[in-house]
């Protein structure tokens, strides 16, 4: 099936201030939509002293396997418990070529590539570092949180040297049980193997999002779009 016919993403867009000089896209997880992570914006208290655009797309409505064939908002398929396995190549691609078409958005409403982050949680937090180290410019960085790294064997074939020199943030939570945190270790690890700039954390939680990450989350993005402390 081929998704990239339909239309183009549709997204929620919140501005923290008039003229934004930078962007974050943000992408959900498994089932969710856009509507997610709206509620993160005012909590961004230091990044969000100056004009940012968040844009928070809805990933398309899929057949997921796992989920007994249902439809609902996926990023890609998941075909069974072993997340890491038998990867939906097609339903990746497709997603990666999305959410490059809205990076490419940005940058045509002049928001330059080095002042755009790409942020996700889960199947998001996975497209995110696909898509961000497969750039053919630098983003000014890439938060993926509980997340593991898809078709993280062939790394060196599908990344680019720009695409490496952003600087990723990852969260995860010590007793996740949808994403065990070894996987995002493991991606933390890879990444760091292909000399990516990796920050690493892990807060006691399971799959979700613990208060203390979002502070880390604050400080982080503020220091790649260059809030003063």
């Amino acid at each position: 099936m081929n998704y990239l016919d339909s239309n183009r993403l549709e997204c929620i867009v919140t501005e923290t201030g008039p003229d934004p000089d930078a962007s974050v896209i943000w992408l959900h997880g498994l089932g969710a939509d856009g509507h997610d992570f709206e509620p993160i914006v005012p909590q961004l208290q230091r990044s969000s002293a100056r004009s940012i655009r968040f844009v928070f797309p809805h990933a398309p409505v899929r057949p997921v396997t796992v989920n007994g064939g249902m439809e609902m908002r996926a990023w890609y398929d998941i075909a069974g418990m072993d997340i890491a396995r038998d990867q939906d190549r097609e339903g990746i691609a497709d997603s990666v070529a999305r959410v490059d078409r809205l990076i490419d958005d940005e940058i045509e409403r002049g928001v330059p590539a080095e002042r755009i982050v790409l942020a996700g949680f889960s199947q998001g937090g996975a497209i995110a570092l696909r898509c961000g180290l497969a750039r053919s410019e630098r983003l000014a960085g890439v938060i993926a949180l509980s997340c593991y790294l898809l078709e993280a064997d062939e790394i060196d074939t599908w990344s680019t040297a720009p695409g490496r020199a952003a600087p990723v943030f990852m969260g995860h939570g010590s007793m996740d049980p949808v994403v065990p945190m070894a996987l995002g270790r493991h991606a933390a690890e890879r990444l760091v193997a292909v000399d990516v700039d990796v920050q690493w954390q892990a807060w006691v939680m399971a799959h979700g999002v613990h208060p203390d990450e979002i502070s880390a989350i604050d400080r982080w993005l503020a220091e790649r779009l260059g809030v003063p402390a």
